[in-house]
Formats: structure tokens, C-alpha cells, sequence
């Protein structure tokens, strides 16, 4: 594709430290510039920020209305950084919970320039909600999302399919170095299944040391357990209770945790979310995950892992049992993880995405 030369600014909530290396690569794709305007995290988030080397960002006041379901954040100084950045594109998220969206999208459209909007998908459902939200959603001139099932919600939402594009969600570039060899056997000592992500309730770790537990103790694996968050505490005594030989590693980035990757054997994530999943395959590794928002199902296959129900500690125990107890299989397993993350979904193709729905968008709004 030929190089766009657009100036693109970015609207977020948040910019965490894991988009970072995305949003330095867009600025590499879009050399005119790639600034993000965005705010603070609540604290109780416990959010890690990003500074992105490459593009530029942009500070907002984001004000936070309300909690849990009813949560509404109002950004402060939408209008003055489009005043100042003037990009030619806006690519902002498409969460009707941020009030200055639809702000920013109306300035945009007054200098008659376009709008990506970029989300999971489209809630299903009937009624004045859903219809607002429908009608937000088609202010976009173009949307960006990370699945096959999120694109699927949009065109059943009623949302034109072509201007729906599938931006493969990562964290890591294309490997440039020979898949990774892993164990055919555990005659050495157990299989090592390792979790990466913050320690919170959705993440359903409690679901998997129980897993672990009622598996046969002949294949009862070593759990490390990565991260840290509000549940550390309660998770710990859990263990403690049913699963002793748990390790609880805390916090580990950069080489401490990609050594951590390098020594498992299995990947798990239980519960929803989690970017370490596309991370884990990129060192190829196998992976269990539980069925969520449609990136897990364009991510794990039958070739190299296992969905599981969510919540449902049957379906995570059998889907254990499967991947201990054959580790050949499990690193062949292994082999199709890392084709999948150096062919298929990487950063490089969430970024020729987010290009291409430039490009259209541009193309649509006659520029």
C-alpha cells in the first residue's frame, strides 16, 4: 500500500504501556504524524501508563462519572487539541460511555474529514439503549475491531460490512526468529502451565486453581501465576487451601517475564481479556482460553489449543486434562501458536488494518 500522508490523531480514554509499541509503529505507517489525546486512569485501576518514542501524545482531563455498569467518562479539552493537532483523520474508541466523542465527531465532519471508530463490536438486543447505541455507532465513516465475531455484530446490528475492517488485536511484532522448542515429554518433572494478567475477579484464576487441583496428581502441573491486582491476597490463601505448589510471581515484564514464557508449557487464561494470550503464542506456546469477545476464537483453534465455557470449571478441567496428558501433542500444539502469530496476527497486520481503514475512509469522505 502506498504510504498515506495524513496527519492521524488518536482519541482514548487511557494509553496504557501495552499499546505503546502499536502506536509507534502507526507513526512509522503514517510519517506526516500519529499523536493520541488521552487522560488519566482512576486510581483504583491501577492502570500501568505508556509514553509513546515514535508518535506524540497529547494530555486530557478525564473526568469519571459513576461506576461499574453506569460508568461515564467526560473528557476535557477534545476540542482544543483538534484545534491545535488538526489531524486529517480521527480514529477514536466507540464507546458511548465518552462523552466527548460525539463532540469530536461532529468537528471532525464540519472540516469535512473522517471518523474511525474502533471497538469490540456491537451489543445485540432491542430497545431505546441499543438504538442510541446504533446510532452513535453510524456516525463512524469507517470501524476498526479486533474479531470476525465483533465485525459479525456490527453488520447484524445493521452496519454496512464494507466499512467494518478486522484490526487483529496484539501486542508483538511478527517473529523474525525460528519457532521455539518445547518438551515432548515430562519425564524431567510437570508440565508448567503459566497465567500472565492482572489478579482480578473476571479473570477467573480462582477457576483454575481449582481446575488444577481435581486433575489426576500424575499430571498435576507447576502453576505460575503472573501478575498482581485487587485479588492477590484472597487468591494466595485459595492456593494455600487446595494448591499449594502454586507460585505466585508478581509483577514481571521485559526479560524476567518472556524467560517465564520460554520455561512454560501450556498457557492459561480463564477468565475474560487478556493481550498476554496473542504475547504467549508469539513464543509457541499452547494455549487454553476461555471463549469471550471473539478475539480468543480467531486466536486459539483446534491446532493449537483448546475454548473453554466461560465460568465452567468441567470444560477448563477437561480441556486440562486433554493438554497434560499428551505433551507431545501439546508441543505440536505449540508449533501452530507461533505460525499463527508470525503469518496471521501480529502488530504489523493490526497496523496494515488500521491503514487500509484510513485509506477507505479518506476515500469515502472525498479526500
Amino acid at each position: 500500500m502506498t504510504t498515506l500522508h495524513v496527519r492521524v490523531g488518536i482519541l482514548q480514554r487511557v494509553l496504557t504501556d501495552y499499546r505503546v509499541p502499536f502506536f509507534d509503529l502507526l507513526a512509522e505507517t503514517f510519517p506526516a504524524g500519529v499523536e493520541i489525546a488521552s487522560g488519566e486512569a482512576r486510581p483504583e485501576e491501577q492502570i500501568v501508563p505508556g509514553q509513546p518514542e515514535k508518535a506524540t501524545r497529547h494530555s486530557l482531563q478525564n473526568i469519571h462519572i459513576l461506576k461499574g455498569g453506569l460508568y461515564l467518562c467526560q473528557q476535557r479539552g477534545v476540542i482544543e487539541w483538534l484545534e491545535k493537532y488538526d489531524p486529517d483523520v480521527l480514529i477514536a474508541e466507540a464507546n458511548p460511555r465518552y462523552l466527548a466523542t460525539p463532540q469530536a465527531v461532529r468537528w471532525m465532519h464540519r472540516h469535512k474529514r473522517p471518523v474511525i471508530g474502533w471497538g469490540l463490536g456491537a451489543h445485540q438486543g432491542g430497545g431505546l439503549r441499543s438504538n442510541l447505541r446504533l446510532s452513535f455507532l453510524k456516525e463512524f465513516d469507517a470501524l476498526l475491531t479486533y474479531s470476525r465475531k465483533g465485525k459479525a455484530d456490527y453488520v447484524s446490528a445493521g452496519l454496512p460490512a464494507e466499512t467494518i475492517f478486522i484490526a487483529p488485536n496484539a501486542v508483538v511484532t511478527r517473529p523474525q526468529n525460528n519457532p521455539p522448542i518445547h518438551r515432548s515429554s515430562f519425564s524431567e518433572g510437570p508440565a508448567m502451565v503459566l497465567f500472565v494478567g492482572r489478579l482480578q475477579g473476571r479473570k477467573r484464576v480462582d477457576l483454575l486453581l481449582q481446575a488444577c487441583a481435581q486433575l489426576d496428581k500424575s499430571i498435576q502441573p507447576r502453576l505460575c501465576i503472573v501478575g498482581d491486582g485487587p485479588e492477590r491476597a484472597a487468591l494466595e490463601s485459595l492456593a494455600r487451601q487446595i494448591y499449594p505448589q502454586a507460585e505466585f510471581c508478581g509483577d514481571q515484564r521485559g526479560k524476567a517475564l518472556a524467560d517465564l514464557f520460554r520455561q512454560a508449557d501450556l498457557f492459561a487464561l480463564p477468565g475474560t481479556g487478556g493481550l498476554a494470550l496473542q504475547q504467549a503464542l508469539s513464543f509457541g506456546l499452547p494455549a487454553i482460553a476461555a471463549e469471550g469477545d471473539g478475539t480468543q476464537a480467531d486466536l486459539i483453534r483446534p491446532e493449537n489449543g483448546w475454548l473453554v465455557k466461560p465460568g465452567s470449571l468441567e470444560s477448563l478441567i477437561s480441556a486440562l486434562q486433554s493438554a497434560l496428558s499428551d505433551p507431545h501433542a501439546l508441543a505440536v500444539r505449540g508449533s501452530e501458536s507461533f505460525r499463527i502469530v508470525k503469518e496471521e496476527i501480529n502488530l504489523e497486520s493490526m497496523a496494515t488494518a488500521f491503514e487500509t481503514a484510513v485509506a477507505f475512509a479518506m476515500e469515502r469522505i472525498g479526500k
